[in-house]
Parts: structure tokens; sequence; C-alpha cells
């Protein structure tokens, strides 16, 4: 088996989520499409008939567009920004300035590309060019990094966050209806300003692999049934391209182990020929008490795959940009907090899957395993790219397969009827939830003894913003566009041979996949409930 690539299955699709209403939205705008084009010059004559008899709210739009400037919420996340470093979340401190940044270059360059000429009959003198609106994307991305920042946040509750956000959301609307008020932009240069904002919140928390806590928990000792004091053992296996800096690594979690009474660990490397297979066995074999996983969601899987039934608890280390295991299980993105967690937490029983089928040995998944478009973007990603940029590279498989075939399949749960679809991609999931908190399964849990699995089938590009939109609201209506389903196991055939992963690794085409649910197959190792 071959080394893992920096991705999953989960980095992946958000890509494709993040990245397709600002992509569909553009393409509209620059092919002038029509039905856009009448919308937007009817609310912009509509704008400027109203403004010129009523010059009182001309005046109120201009001064609210004066306090809502881009400035001004790029200054909101700076000082945010200001306190998370004082409160030692480096992480997200240089997330939120690295967002702010890459949200005034990309609107600066995306003016320029297009050059588009504002509308005619401007209520108040604007330069610059008109798509997209900096005001609405500015309040769009504060927003959002506000909505990323809060939960991680120790000692905001839930009640303040609301406060907060509630508000926040308040100034993207104003902030947006102002531009159109004033007739200074087009309501598809807002709509793209809001979409280019996701793209760059998405792209961002995905290459920063974000939800760090801050909470520290008092430590432990941990001692046998007896009493006695028999050092624990534990075994640290690492994909050392994924540890940056494993020196301090080692060390660090070493530490770690020793303040609370752990012997030495037993450290174990992936290989280029064996992502953690080989050295799951050798914790199997010297009798680990503790076997922590530091890697991507491939290392994580193969790992999880060979501990399946041995009762050994998994602590996963995110150290890869998808980490979505760790993500659904709660564990931190920080190194201490996630180690602290870990380390003072409980043991937790969690489904694992097992999956088979044409020219694939049987095997485990934790996470997805999928058939189609997402498998596609994960195959097709060109590999000299994924090892200069990382995860962006999948922006170029996404643009290549946007007009991806849809298949025919057919679809059999349990012992129901099978059902035909044709679809753009098929996924099987043991947990539900992507990077940015995206819910792509929202009713899945990884201890339900069940598996959930969404069809998506949008027949046209210009659909794909309603099955985002369905995604966003967790809107559990059925359609041509988005279905789900639970089962204990599925078996889905392709009319033709398609693309197919699991974890985020590309498995080869072929035509069948089968997938069965192993209830409490592993024990994880979690935080304990708050």
């Amino acid at each position: 088996m071959n080394h893992h690539p920096p991705s999953s299955v989960g980095r992946a699709l958000t890509v494709v989520l993040g990245a397709l209403p600002f992509i569909v939205i553009t393409l509209l705008v620059a092919n002038h499409w029509a039905p856009l084009e009448r919308w937007d010059e009817s609310v912009s004559a509509r704008a400027a008939s109203y403004g010129t008899t009523r010059p009182n709210m001309v005046d109120f739009w201009q001064v609210t567009g004066d306090v809502f400037l881009p400035w001004a919420m790029r200054a909101v996340i700076v000082i945010v920004a200001v306190y998370l470093w004082h409160r030692r979340a480096r992480l997200l401190t240089v997330w939120l300035v690295v967002t702010a940044g890459a949200e005034l270059g990309l609107v600066a360059a995306v003016k320029h590309i297009f050059d588009r000429p504002r509308p005619a009959q401007m209520l108040v003198e604007n330069d610059g060019w008109s798509f997209v609106s900096s005001h609405a994307t500015a309040a769009f991305v504060m927003a959002g990094a506000l909505g990323v920042v809060l939960p991680s946040v120790r000692g905001w509750r839930r009640r303040f966050r609301l406060l907060v956000m509630l508000p926040t959301i308040a100034v993207v609307w104003i902030a947006s209806a102002d531009r159109i008020a004033l007739n200074v932009h087009y309501v598809s240069d807002v709509l793209g300003g809001w979409a280019l904002g996701l793209a760059i919140l998405t792209a961002t928390s995905i290459g920063f692999g974000l939800r760090p806590g801050l909470r520290r928990r008092r430590r432990r000792t941990p001692t046998n049934d007896d009493g006695t004091t028999i050092p624990p053992r534990a075994a640290v296996i690492v994909n050392p391209i994924k540890v940056g800096d494993g020196v301090a690594f080692r060390r660090k979690v070493t530490r770690s182990l020793a303040v609370r009474g752990f012997d030495d660990p037993l450290w174990l490397e992936t290989r280029e020929d064996d992502a953690g297979n080989a050295m799951a066995k050798r914790a199997i074999e010297n009798e680990s008490d503790l076997v922590l996983v530091a890697g991507g969601d491939g290392t994580v899987r193969v790992v999880c795959a060979a501990l399946a039934h041995t009762g050994i608890p998994v602590g996963v280390i995110p150290a890869g940009t998808g980490n979505l295991l760790a993500r659904n299980l709660h564990i931190p993105l920080d190194l201490d907090d996630a180690l602290e967690r870990i380390l003072e937490g409980r043991d937790r029983r969690i489904d694992m899957v097992k999956v088979h089928g044409d020219e694939l040995d049987t095997d485990r998944f934790a996470v997805m395993a999928g058939l189609g478009l997402d498998a596609a973007i994960i195959s097709d990603a060109p590999p000299h790219l994924k090892r200069q940029i990382g995860w962006t590279a999948y922006l170029v498989s996404a643009a290549k397969n946007i007009n991806h075939p849809s298949v025919r399949v057919r679809i059999t749960l349990d012992e129901e009827e099978p059902i035909e679809r044709r679809v753009r991609t098929v996924v099987v999931g043991n947990v539900g939830m992507l990077q940015a908190n995206i819910p792509l399964l929202p009713d899945a849990r990884p201890d339900d003894g069940l598996l959930d699995v969404v069809v998506i089938a949008p027949r046209r590009v210009t659909q794909w913003p309603i099955v985002v939109w369905r995604l966003m609201t967790r809107t559990n209506r059925a359609d041509m566009y988005l279905e789900r389903f639970t089962g204990r196991k599925v078996e889905i055939t392709a009319e033709v041979d398609v693309q197919r992963q699991l974890d985020g690794d590309p498995i080869g085409p072929g035509r069948s996949l089968t997938a069965e649910i192993e209830a409490g197959a592993l024990v994880a190792r979690v935080p304990k409930r708050r």
C-alpha cells in the first residue's frame, strides 16, 4: 500500500462545496447569463428610481456604508486575533490574519480580472470595479471567522456567543443591502461576495485544520484495578511526513505520557510501503495499553482497521489537514490540548465499517467511503501540485471535474428492494461532519450501529448551489438532488467503472462497493464529557 497523500474525502468534498457557489456565480456573470442580467438590471432600476425621490434614505445608506467599511470588518478580525494571541491560541490567531489577508487580496484580484462596470445610475460616487462587492465579502468573512472562533474559546457561554453572532449576521445583511440600496453594486456582485467569502473561509479553515480548544484538565496518574503502580505501556505510531518537527513532537508526547505514569513509549514510524498496518501489529505484540496515532486520515484508517476488535484504546492525535475522525470525536486540533484531552479522557466504543468490492481486498474504514465525483476529485488531483501546495491541488481537480458525468447505480440497503438512481456521487459514512462543520450526514453517529448514505445527484452545474444550501441548512427533505438513507449494510453497483475511495485514499476504479457496519469494533480514547 502506498504512503497516503495529504488528503481525505472530507477535504475534497469540502473544497468542492466551498468553491462551487463562487465558481457558478462567476461563470454566470462572465457569460452574461440572461436571467441573471435581467434580475440585476431590474433591481438596479428600482433602486435608482427609489433613491432619486428619497434623498434622506440615500444619506442614511451612505452613512451606513461608511460605518460598515471593509476595513472596519478587517479591523474586527485583527482585534479578535490580538485577543486570541493573548489567550495563547496561536493557531487561531494566524488563521484569522491569513483569512483577512486572503480576503483583501482575492477581492482586489477578482475585481481586476473581471473589471465589471458599476451600475450606470449610482446614487453616490464610487470608484473601482463592481464584481465582487468588497463590503459583502469582508462582512461575510468576518461573520464566518467569528463563527469558527467563538465555540473554541473557553468561558464564552453559548448564550453569549449568540449575543455576538446575531448582530454579526445582521451586519452582513445590512452591509450587503447598503450596496444595493445605493445602486453601487448589482445583486450578483453581493452574491458573488458572499460566495467568495465562503470559499475563503472553507479553504483557510481546511488549510489550518481548525477546531482547537483551550481548556486544560487536571492530570491524574493511571493505576491498575488492584491499586498497584505498574507503569502502563503506550505505542506511538507516527507518519513522519505529517509531523513537521519530529524531535519536538516526540519530546512533547513522551513528556505528556511520563507525567501520567506511562513507561517509555514504543515509537513506530510509517513507511512509504506501509501506512501503519505492520506498526499496529507491533503495538499489539507489545501488549500496549494505549496506542496513539499521529497522521492524516489515511494513516488513522489503516491503524484503526488493524486494531479493530483488539480492545486496545486508540487515541488520534490530529496531524494531517483533514483529521475527520478527530473532529467527529471532538478531539481538539491543537497538539497540547489534544494530548491532554486524550490522556485524561475516557474510552468509547465506536463502529468500524468492513468494505469490499471488485478488485478490492476486504478492508475497513472509520470515516467515509465514496464512489463517483468525490473519488474522481481525489484521484485526479495532480501529484506534483499536492506536493507543492497540498490540499489546494483539489481546486484544480474540482474545476476539471465540475461536469463529471453522472452514472446509473443500484443501491441495496440491508434486505430491502434495490433502488436505482443516476448520481454524481454516493458517500457511505460512519460519521457525518466535514471540515468547517459542514454536515454531509447530519444524523450519523460513530457508535449508533448504522451506516449513513448520501446520494448527490444534481443534473446541471447550476443546481450545485441547491445541493450546497441543502447541506448547510441540514434539510432532510429528499428530492432528485440529494437523498439520505441508513442501514447496517449497503451494496452499491455502478453501470460502468467509476473511481472509488476510502477515507480519502483512491482505491482505483470499479463497479461495486459493499460496506457493512461492525458495531463497537474499535475502542477510541476521547475527551471526557463536559
